[in-house]
């Protein structure tokens, strides 16, 4: 008998600052083989080009392996709440939003759906699957930290974009791996991104 296929990680970038984090992650997560369910709402778009010169699908499919990405990586446009995510029938291994603004936060916590990406974390949140939102703000009001905890009591996982320093990085690679490695064991993704811990 054959191994069953991996289900598809949704994937969204949003507009917080923290682009190099995403295009890693999506790099990492076609180099592992599995598959992906990206959306990308408008001010990602805006976050990708403007942090990392990324300013289309096609860029960012250049980043990564081409023909990995073709095979693995299916996008959706964040107006279409009809899409597959929107659906919990559509079975997937849970969501990453990444980076995840303090607005998709608010959005997620208060369940207003107004985009693919917001039903998707919706989706995520009511089936019972894993939800990591990669948070990136500082400081932080009473209010992200309120609709933090909102979202961590309905199941999510907020995961900030804090890297460590213990592994003495020297460079903003090695910075980014951090934080991507953290995310990939949440989801179970073998991977070599990132020096782990030894004692």
């Amino acid at each position: 008998m054959s191994a069953r296929a991996p289900l598809p990680l949704v994937v969204a970038i949003t507009g917080a600052s923290g682009a190099p984090y995403a295009v890693r992650l999506v790099r990492a997560l076609v180099a592992a083989g599995r598959p992906v369910w990206l959306v990308v709402s408008s001010h990602g778009f805006r976050l990708l080009d403007t942090e990392v010169g990324i300013a289309s699908i096609e860029a960012l499919r250049a980043e990564c392996d081409p023909k990995g990405w073709d095979r693995l990586v299916t996008v959706f446009d964040d107006k279409d709440r009809g899409a597959r995510p929107a659906s919990g029938s559509a079975r997937s291994a849970g969501m990453v939003i990444c980076p995840c603004s303090m607005g998709t936060v608010a959005a997620v916590a208060a369940g207003t759906s107004r985009s693919l990406v917001e039903r998707a974390a919706d989706v995520a949140l009511k089936e019972r699957r894993r939800l990591v939102l990669v948070t990136r703000e500082t400081p932080l009001s009473q209010v992200h930290l309120e609709n933090m905890l909102r979202v961590t009591q309905a199941g999510g996982i907020v995961l900030p974009a804090a890297p460590g320093f213990y592994h003495r990085p020297t460079t903003i690679d090695e910075l980014v791996d951090f934080v991507v490695a953290r995310v990939l064991d949440l989801f179970d993704v073998e991977h070599d991104v990132g020096r782990r811990w030894g004692g």
